[in-house]
């Protein structure tokens, strides 16, 4: 199975810079949508590529956050958002279940500038998260997820890491947070097969930070470890435009 995960930075813009075109010749069996900002009655009028099933989680506030599915492969179960009503108003997890695994969407919160978001980011949402993980993977199959993590793990996964310790994305709460997910039983898997630096799926929209290759690496596809033997690639593509992030990759098999 070949799976793609993009934050779009709002659909509707996304398909007016080729989104609909992407989804054709990447050939992917499954597309998880990010920061969607939409609800399904704003892009009724699209016709999405033939033999991919729609799904949405839209966030309550309108123009915001959400997630979204298409996939060619039917799924077994769909699930939205995590069961809690403090987290799930922002539309940002979507789950599907599939033979072998469970598939989840997830747009993880920006802990913002001043980072004014911390402390619900990494003592609310993240330990919510990781229990929901754990309730899905009791229903007796591995949980494989992608999105946008909204955090560099290590120094590698940013150009500027010296320069960015106390921002957004970059603090030592965000990647302790997410090191302890990993050590739950869970591998990054692109790191499972590239190790060097300069890797990236996000940049700044200042300073021609893309053309310069200044970003950071904060779009994962992060696997149960039981899934490894599984894992048969995962990239980057970072010549893709449409957004300030690009696609990130994964095939399982």
């Amino acid at each position: 199975m070949k799976i793609v995960s993009w934050n779009v930075n709002g659909v509707r813009a996304a398909l007016k810079k080729g989104l609909l075109a992407f989804i054709e010749e990447g050939g992917a069996d499954v597309i998880c949508l990010q920061e969607t900002k939409a609800h399904p009655g704003d892009v009724q009028h699209v016709k999405w590529p033939h033999g991919y099933e729609m799904h949405w989680n839209s966030a309550e506030k309108k123009g915001y956050s959400g997630t979204a599915i298409l996939t060619r492969v039917k799924p077994k179960a769909v699930l939205s958002g995590i069961g809690a009503a403090a987290h799930d108003s922002e539309g940002r997890v979507l789950a599907m279940e599939f033979q072998d695994f469970w598939l989840v969407d997830v747009y993880q919160p920006n802990s913002q500038r001043g980072l004014t978001r911390l402390d619900y980011r990494v003592k609310k949402w993240d330990p919510a998260f990781r229990a929901y993980l754990r309730k899905l993977q009791s229903k007796g199959k591995p949980v494989l997820f992608g999105g946008d993590l909204n955090v560099a793990h290590t120094e590698i996964d940013l150009a500027n890491p010296r320069s960015n310790r106390r921002n957004a994305g970059f603090t030592e709460e965000e990647r302790t947070s997410f090191g302890r997910l990993l050590d739950s039983g869970f591998v990054d898997t692109f790191r499972e097969f590239e190790k060097r630096p300069g890797h990236y799926s996000w940049w700044s929209q200042m300073g021609d930070c893309r053309a310069r290759n200044v970003g950071w690496r904060v779009d994962y596809f992060v696997a149960a470890a039981r899934l490894r033997p599984a894992l048969k690639r995962a990239w980057i593509s970072p010549e893709v435009m449409g957004s300030d992030h690009c696609p990130v990759w994964l095939e399982v098999g």
